[in-house]
């Protein structure tokens, strides 16, 4: 029973979320890097990201730890 359900949540998420993780679109791009010290290099650097994305590649993504 415990596995039935377990597999049927499963296959739920898998569905649900499947078509939903896009990458981010050029115009988001330009307005994360718009504020950023060197724009070119971080277009360059999102879109290599992009591209390793959709290719199904694995992506470094940095974590800022919080501070209260």
């Amino acid at each position: 029973m415990k596995l039935a359900l377990n597999l049927s949540l499963f296959l739920f998420a898998l569905f649900t979320f499947s078509d939903k993780s896009l990458s981010l679109s050029k115009y988001k791009i330009k307005s994360i890097c718009k504020n950023e010290k060197n724009k070119s290099t971080c277009i360059k650097n999102l879109q290599n990201k992009k591209s390793n994305l959709q290719k199904g590649n694995l992506i470094e993504i940095p974590v800022i730890p919080y501070k209260r």
